[in-house]
């Protein structure tokens, strides 16, 4: 008889647009008692950041454990303006590597990692979930909500916002927020939890003797924020205070920035008008927090909890008001490059434990292969995790570790813009190709409000930042490195 295959299970959630601070100690007053849960059981990282803050371009280096640049997709693949509609088709990834290493592949939800191809095309199982805007690849909601009577579109809203002259007016603009009349159950962030708990219970009843990957891809928390109760009042918008960086004012910042006000059409928005945003948004990541929460429970109640590694991360953050700011763009700052990220693992990880080690989203594309006895292969930008969750969170003593993270920007439906970003614990440098580079003293400004490139006190670090900023470039042949490198050492 072969041995029985001891390589763990994994649950993969993915929020989008999920803030980092939301689910982190010192945060804003959020309840999220599942992923603290997860970050009590497992492990917390404090330093991981996005590639990039753009769905389809963070979702498909995840895919390929690539930086941006090396897979192609640098804007949104349902755009207009879209680089590349679907990924190229000679791109190794980490899904297509775990079906050719035994693994029983499911996905439930988002995807937005292309036009034409979706889920099955990449090994996995399609259970359903997509959402007609970014994917359209099946009918299984609307046919969930018919069949509870509650048709998709036929709920009545209460105190809609949207962006443009009037935030009440819902004929022109991009729809930001409201309450909705349908029951929790008719939610979509409900839809993808029984699914996912219909995955869990096919696995659990049939033949076990290869392990599952599946993966959940939650449809928020991003705009429109839109929640029943008791979600939509579980914040009070009075009790709400503006973050730091609500006292933005652009000065020395690069012009883009300013600019996305207006695009976003959110200039004239005031505190008050965001505090009711900010309550949807909470109230949306509670509502997810509370469908993990039924996830878990049947992981536990099917005995797979103590063989599946359970991770939850997000593509990347949202502005919510941050900086006065909607959605996301050409804007560099943690808000949106920051992500939440809690692994357990029993058995191996240690409980409560808080990895200060930089890493990135995509390095769960090396550590899924890992935690399956493979490798990643050559094309991956991608280090696996897995030291780190052997090890309480820390590298290990024989292990060299990058102690900064790299990310770039390459555009959306504004306009092509190239930036580059390094990021260290203590300093952040943005290379903006067409406007000023920004530099921020994180320790003394975590907000990220006084661009201090020119300040003749960081010149020294100014130079370092830089030649971080080439280090990376060279090390994942970015195709700009050439004449970048050139302009960046040569500036003062």
């Amino acid at each position: 008889m072969a041995d029985a295959d001891t390589r763990p299970n994994v649950l993969f959630v993915l929020t989008d647009q999920e803030r980092y601070d939301c689910s982190a100690p010192e945060g804003p007053p959020v309840e999220t008692p599942t992923m603290d849960r997860l970050s009590g059981e497992g492990v917390r990282f404090e330093r991981a950041f996005t590639p990039i803050s753009i769905c389809s371009s963070a979702r498909a280096s995840l895919l390929t454990g690539r930086f941006p640049h090396g897979h192609g997709m640098l804007n949104n693949c349902h755009e207009p303006d879209a680089i590349l509609a679907n990924l190229p088709d000679d791109l190794p990834t980490f899904s297509e590597e775990l079906v050719a290493a035994g693994y029983d592949l499911t996905y439930a939800g988002k995807w937005h990692v292309g036009r034409d191809r979706g889920p099955a095309d990449f090994g996995f199982s399609y259970l359903g979930g997509s959402d007609t805007h970014h994917d359209d690849i099946d009918e299984a909601f609307h046919e969930y909500r018919e069949e509870r009577g509650t048709p998709v579109g036929e709920a009545d809203l209460e105190d809609e916002i949207y962006t443009g002259d009037d935030p009440r007016d819902g004929s022109d603009g991009t729809f930001v927020a409201a309450k909705t009349s349908v029951d929790v159950a008719d939610t979509r962030a409900y839809f993808l939890a029984e699914r996912t708990i219909d995955a869990i219970d096919a696995h659990a009843a049939g033949d076990r003797d290869d392990p599952f990957f599946h993966r959940t891809d939650f449809y928020g928390p991003h705009h429109p924020y839109v929640v029943p109760d008791p979600y939509a009042s579980l914040y009070d918008p009075d009790e709400i205070e503006p973050p730091a960086s609500y006292a933005e004012t652009y000065d020395g910042k690069p012009q883009v920035q300013e600019n996305y006000l207006a695009y976003r059409g959110v200039t004239d928005f005031d505190w008050e008008l965001w505090a009711e945003a900010v309550a949807k948004y909470w109230g949306f990541l509670t509502l997810i927090d509370h469908q993990l929460e039924r996830i878990l429970e049947t992981l536990a109640e099917t005995g797979l909890a103590d063989e599946t590694v359970v991770v939850h991360a997000s593509d990347h953050g949202d502005f919510v008001g941050g900086h006065r700011q909607f959605n996301k763009g050409p804007l560099m700052y943690d808000d949106t490059y920051r992500i939440p990220l809690q692994i357990r693992w029993p058995g191996v990880t240690d409980g409560g434990s808080t990895c200060e080690t930089p890493v990135h989203l995509h390095d769960l594309a090396a550590t899924f292969l890992e935690l399956a006895d493979g490798s990643p292969p050559d094309s991956f930008d991608s280090r696996s995790l897995v030291p780190l969750l052997e090890n309480g969170g820390d590298p290990p003593a024989d292990a060299e570790w990058a102690d900064s993270t790299f990310a770039q920007y390459h555009g959306d439906e504004f306009g092509l813009y190239s930036q580059r970003m390094v990021r260290t614990a203590a300093y952040k440098y943005v290379y903006n190709g067409p406007d000023i580079d920004e530099l921020y003293d994180l320790e003394a400004d975590p907000s990220e409000l006084r661009n201090l490139i020119d300040h003749p006190a960081y010149g020294d670090v100014r130079r370092e930042m830089r030649k971080r900023l080439i280090d990376w470039m060279e090390e994942t042949a970015d195709p700009n490195r050439v004449w970048v490198t050139d302009v960046l050492e040569n500036a003062s």
